[in-house]
This record gives C-alpha cells, sequence and structure tokens, in this order.
C-alpha cells in the first residue's frame, strides 16, 4: 500500500501504520519516544515549565524516524497522514503497553 493513498477513517489507515511498524526495534523505540512525550508533557505542565513543550516533537519524532529510517527502511507517514500517525503512534503504544502488540 503506498503512502499516498487516501485514507477516509482511521480505522482505515491504522492497519496501514501497523504495517509500517513491522521491526520490533522500530515499535520499540516508538513506545520509548511516546512515552518521552507524554512524561515530558506531564512535567512541563506539573512544573507549568510550558518552554518545554516545544521539546514534544524533537523527542517523538527523533526516536520514531530512527526507526523508519534505520530499521524499517521506509518514511514515516507522519509526511503524508500527519494526524492519523500521531493517533496511530498513541494507540500503538497503548497496544504494546496492553500486551496486543508484541514488545
Amino acid at each position: 500500500m503506498e503512502q499516498s493513498q487516501q485514507f477516509h477513517s482511521f480505522a482505515d489507515f491504522y492497519p496501514f501504520y501497523l504495517g509500517e511498524h513491522q521491526d520490533r526495534t522500530s515499535r520499540r523505540l516508538h513506545v520509548i519516544g511516546t512515552s518521552c512525550v507524554i512524561a515530558l508533557f506531564a512535567t512541563s505542565v506539573i512544573l507549568q515549565q510550558f518552554n518545554l513543550l516545544w521539546l514534544l516533537p524533537l523527542v517523538g519524532y527523533s526516536f520514531a524516524w530512527v526507526g523508519h529510517f534505520i530499521f524499517e527502511k521506509n518514511r514515516p507517514a507522519t509526511f503524508k497522514h500527519p494526524i492519523y500517525s500521531l493517533m496511530g503512534d498513541f494507540k500503538m503504544w497503548w497496544q504494546v503497553l496492553s500486551g496486543q502488540i508484541r514488545w
């Protein structure tokens, strides 16, 4: 399936998203990056250090893009489907942590 494909819903997109994250190391990097984003967001809010929020995309994408470019050997879906891709990151994160997807 090509990234240029149009998806009519997140439910249509998510199987494509999972197909782009078949490598375990890449999934692990995504989970680590998403966990860091959540921790950084919570820390920023709790400490009222909102100037740290600019780091969120840097932290999240750095882990994910290493996974894509080095381990998956593909382009992140973020380039063509940014909202669905972000939603996919959090859904996959939850599914890995809840044991629905292999860590």
